[in-house]
């Protein structure tokens, strides 16, 4: 019989972390531990179970036979346990913090506005809010939600889809009064087009009907700020691509017009929102988080 001061499932979940996030550092992030207390703790448990769990190397960490279905047998434990906990604290509010990293436009105009009715339905919830357009790791950062838009790499993490929201190039009234709305992309070379300066959100400007499908647009400015580059346009400096959650809004009330749409290739970008729940670990804060803003989050 184990002994009484040997906490399994703590040891089982700290195993199952190493496994998914890849070696002892990451786990010990995720964790909010240090890599020597990861390594010490799954040395004790290979030496009371008897059986080695990993593979080691300097270059990877894999599992042995053992090791694997010791993972495998240890999930479904792990899972079992959740829902007993779920089911036992069914009518207890949910509380605690929740970390969300979300991206500025997104994080303004449509996080923001409905946190107040998520807080009147869980005040016993501590909302931590960092609006950034950088890409966080969410192991490395310890945030709970990252609310991100465009396509998603292989990261191991969870994605609950959101919405898709479509593209369009646009321009502040007095820009084109200036300097006229161009008629086809070919006259985009005539034009200051406003663009983002980092590589993953793809620096070309896709279109339809043409022979060459992309236009490399030149301009005197480029930003990483999806919503600076909107306020950009809004003072009449150029013409930029964004999304239309950005400039839903600013279409609709005649502060931008659309510019070249015969010639939009209806290309969207999906938004979703990223945690780390493999395994079945999901605190109930951030599952009725993830839920609300399912449910609320009117992307256009």
């Amino acid at each position: 019989m184990p002994r009484p001061d040997i906490n399994r499932f703590g040891e089982m979940d700290v195993f199952v972390r190493v496994v998914e996030t890849g070696g002892f550092t990451s786990a010990a992030r995720a964790c909010g531990i240090t890599p020597s207390a990861v390594s010490k703790l799954v040395s004790r448990l290979e030496a009371r179970l008897g059986a080695r769990l990993f593979n080691r190397s300097t270059r990877r960490l894999g599992l042995t036979p053992e090791g694997e279905r010791f993972y495998q047998r240890s999930l479904g434990i792990l899972a079992d346990l959740n829902e007993a906990e779920r089911e036992a604290g069914a009518s207890a509010r949910p509380h605690g913090r929740v970390c969300i990293s979300c991206n500025v436009p997104i994080g303004r105009q449509y996080l923001i506005p409905v946190l107040p009715e998520f807080l009147a339905l869980y005040p016993e919830v501590t909302l931590d809010i960092s609006l950034t357009d950088a890409v966080v790791d969410l192991l490395e950062t310890r945030a709970d939600v990252a609310i991100r838009s465009g396509p998603l790499k292989d990261s191991g993490l969870v994605a609950r889809k959101l919405g898709d929201s479509a593209h369009h190039v646009v321009a502040a009234p007095a820009y084109l009064a200036r300097h006229g709305a161009p008629a086809t992309p070919a006259e985009l070379a005539g034009h200051n087009c406003l663009n983002f300066n980092y590589q993953r959100a793809g620096r070309d400007w896709p279109f339809t009907g043409i022979e060459d499908e992309h236009e490399a647009p030149r301009g005197n400015l480029l930003i990483s700020d999806g919503d600076a580059l909107r306020h950009l346009a809004l003072e009449g400096l150029g013409l930029a691509r964004l999304a239309s959650f950005q400039v839903h809004d600013d279409l609709r009330e005649g502060r931008l017009q659309a510019v070249l749409e015969d010639y939009n290739p209806g290309d969207s970008k999906p938004i979703h929102a990223l945690y780390v729940g493999q395994g079945g670990h999901l605190p109930t804060r951030v599952r009725v988080l993830l839920d609300f803003l399912a449910e609320r989050m009117r992307l256009p």
